[in-house]
């Protein structure tokens, strides 16, 4: 891992200190938010979900849910769980990203593929990493699930709503900011990020508590991004120069259409790309695709999109962890070896394609069975 090169990291922050923030975090977007003449257009053209032929593609959602890997202080992993919800390893200690079990979200159709892991099959969960208060990243139901004491990292305005819940090891920060917490190898840290998003969760309160994402550095250096929800836009060159060495970039390719609405707020496939190569990350893993509907874009195509903007870079195709919802991968060693020394998995096979026998989307492989229908949620 390279030093970072922009200014020397903030100090970490006490964990569960009570804290004052302005009453908006209005100042903080980066575009407008829609108005009354957009949501009217989005309205009259009709453009909220996939049409009855692109719904067909559900059925062929990869999903393929295993065992979690097992992992030590020195190693690190991430295993899909869908949408923005990941089972973290990093340090010893075991991390939730904006964990959505439910079976489906206000506003939504029930989820098109099962959560990837089985809550009863979770080890005991360190620590919670939420990226804002949208429902489809923070989810009462599966919070509550959650023994009281188990640490939730906040953006900034968010530690109410969570001790209201009676959650007692509560920690907000603003963007830049950090916090440690112990692991068997010595301290584990979180630095919150700016996003390019908003925040909304009632009729009253808009960009009332911070949107952002999460870089998570472990003991012996391995370092991921999570980039919660955001559009395309400086922040990402930003991070790449304070937090030099990413090995993993956990980032959004779904929810993009019709774009003159969304593109402000959530990448598409190729800008997603484009946000890996400005923060000098190692890797990839898409996330925020094939689990809810969301928009307008066929389930599938995401990750066709994907793919080709990242063979149109150049990198190497073991360097894009598209995962099956319940797939895992393990970081082991990532912070010494150069990238050309690594290997990978063989990509996920797309409906039409031909995937070599117990390969991925083969016999035994990710591709679910096309006569299958929707996944049952979970």
């Amino acid at each position: 891992m390279t030093e970072q090169t922009e200014r020397p990291l903030a100090e970490p922050r006490p964990p569960g200190e009570t804290r004052i923030w302005p009453r908006s975090f209005a100042d903080r977007l980066t575009a407008p938010l829609p108005g009354v003449r957009a949501l009217a257009r989005l309205a009259r053209e009709g453009r909220l979900r996939p049409g009855a032929e692109a719904l067909r593609e559900v059925a062929a959602l990869p999903v393929e849910p295993g065992p979690l890997p097992v992992t030590d202080a020195a190693t690190a992993a991430v295993t899909w769980a869908g949408h923005a919800s990941w089972v973290v390893r990093i340090g010893g200690l075991t991390v939730l990203t904006d964990p959505v079990w439910s079976r489906r979200i206000l506003g939504t159709p029930p989820r098109l593929t099962p959560v990837g892991v089985r809550w009863e099959d979770l080890p005991p969960v360190d620590a919670v990493v939420i990226s804002h208060n949208h429902y489809d990243h923070l989810d009462a139901p599966t919070l509550k699930r959650l023994p009281r004491h188990t640490p939730l990292l906040l953006p900034a305005g968010l530690a109410r709503w969570a001790r209201r819940r009676r959650f007692t090891h509560v920690t907000e920060l603003d963007w830049w900011e950090a916090v440690e917490l112990p692991g068997p190898a010595g301290p584990v840290r979180f630095d919150f990020v700016p996003a390019h998003h908003w925040s909304k969760r009632t009729l009253t309160d808009t960009c009332r508590s911070l949107w952002g994402g999460w870089v998570m550095t472990a003991p012996g250096g391995q370092r991921l991004y999570f980039a919660g929800d955001t559009g395309y836009g400086h922040w990402f060159e930003r991070i790449g120069r304070r937090y030099g060495g990413i090995d993993l970039a956990l980032l959004p390719i779904g929810a993009y259409d019709p774009r003159w609405m969304l593109g402000t707020v959530h990448t598409d496939p190729e800008e997603a790309v484009a946000a890996c190569q400005d923060l000098g990350a190692r890797a990839m893993a898409p996330m925020h695709w094939s689990t809810f509907i969301l928009s307008a874009e066929p389930p599938l195509e995401p990750l066709r999109r994907v793919r080709a903007a990242w063979e149109a870079t150049g990198r190497p195709r073991e360097d894009l962890w598209d995962l099956p919802v319940g797939g895992s991968r393990i970081l082991q060693g990532w912070s010494g070896p150069p990238p050309s020394s690594r290997t990978g998995p063989q990509p996920l096979a797309l409906p039409g394609s031909e995937p070599a026998a117990g390969g991925p989307g083969g016999p035994g492989g990710w591709g679910r069975d096309p006569g299958a229908g929707p996944a049952a949620g979970t």
